[in-house]
């Protein structure tokens, strides 16, 4: 399970003195967590997923507002806090995967944004983010 393995790179951050590291795991750690005591059960492997996808779009946010802020030290914080959280992902699947796993779907011409969405968003959790789904869909429903 994917809470195992942030708590034994926690235990090697905190052991290697890693900053950066020791921060964005103890977040994550404490995401999974809450979300575990909530359910009142442990995670499914896609709701571990989720969890890391919600963290990865909130630094993605924090990322944009250091940009528009142009602040440098902040800039290289959060993309390392991008690749370190990017990194409990599974592979990403290309644009190429993506647009051939839709279209086997059933996702083509005429069929409606939010209806092609619907089909989409299980399909690829995990595999791939919303951005790039969203983007894709509309390439084919177009």
């Amino acid at each position: 399970m994917l809470k195992e393995t942030v708590f034994e790179r926690l235990k090697t951050a905190m052991k290697e003195k890693d900053v950066l590291a020791k921060g964005v795991l103890t977040l994550l750690k404490s995401a999974l967590d809450t979300a575990e005591k909530e359910k009142g059960a442990p995670l499914t492997n896609e709701e571990e997923i989720a969890i890391v996808n919600r963290e990865i779009k909130q630094t993605n946010q924090s990322l944009d507002g250091a940009k528009q802020a142009d602040r440098e030290d902040l800039i290289e914080k959060e993309e390392a806090k991008l690749t370190l959280l990017k990194g409990f992902l599974p592979k990403q699947l290309s644009e190429e995967e993506i647009a051939a796993i839709l279209t086997d779907a059933g996702i083509g011409q005429g069929v409606n944004m939010g209806d092609a969405m619907k089909i989409a968003k299980p399909l690829l959790a995990g595999k791939a983010d919303g951005a790039t789904i969203s983007k894709i869909v509309k390439n084919l429903i177009s």
